[in-house]
């Protein structure tokens, strides 16, 4: 069986799936969120939707109950975040994200990071980018660069996005 095929014929049929849409900064607006504009544009070009769009500060508190919020909200069946996921001393995503992560999707952030690696070269290993599951949801927390966030969406993200909802349903 060709590898294209991997795919179960139910998860074809997922078409729309809710989504939302997380930036973490301490800085940007609506106005000059770039990359979460980026996701939104990618997410709606692909047939999904979006149940809900946010600015958060770095603060691992606001993240984790933003979270919380969302894992509630059965609209939402996966969480994409942008940004601290660097190693400066205000990133703090990944601490907020992988503490409440039930399931790593280890291989997202291992993927990204060697795709980063032949575009950017060696600074990917700085890049803490993660996946995984939390009350049913999926995460995917990626840098803050659009740059970033286009390489993660269109080469690992919205490929997978239905077949990954799809098994979670399972």
């Amino acid at each position: 069986m060709p590898y294209d095929d991997h795919v179960n014929e139910s998860a074809r049929h997922i078409q729309a799936v809710g989504c939302a849409v997380i930036t973490v900064s301490d800085s940007r607006t609506e106005q000059t969120d770039e990359s979460g504009t980026l996701i939104r544009q990618l997410l709606a070009g692909a047939g999904h939707h979006i149940v809900r769009y946010a600015i958060v500060r770095d603060e691992p508190e606001q993240v984790r109950k933003l979270l919380r919020e969302l894992g509630d909200d059965d609209a939402c069946r996966v969480v994409l975040l942008n940004g601290g996921t660097g190693i400066a001393a205000r990133d703090r995503t990944y601490e907020a994200v992988v503490a409440l992560l039930e399931k790593r999707l280890d291989g997202f952030g291992e993927l990204f990071r060697y795709l980063s690696y032949a575009e950017i070269g060696s600074g990917a290993i700085a890049s803490r980018a993660v996946g995984g599951v939390y009350r049913g949801k999926l995460i995917f927390s990626m840098p803050g660069s659009a740059d970033a966030v286009g390489l993660a969406m269109n080469k690992l993200i919205i490929p997978e996005l239905a077949h990954l909802v799809w098994e979670l349903q399972k």
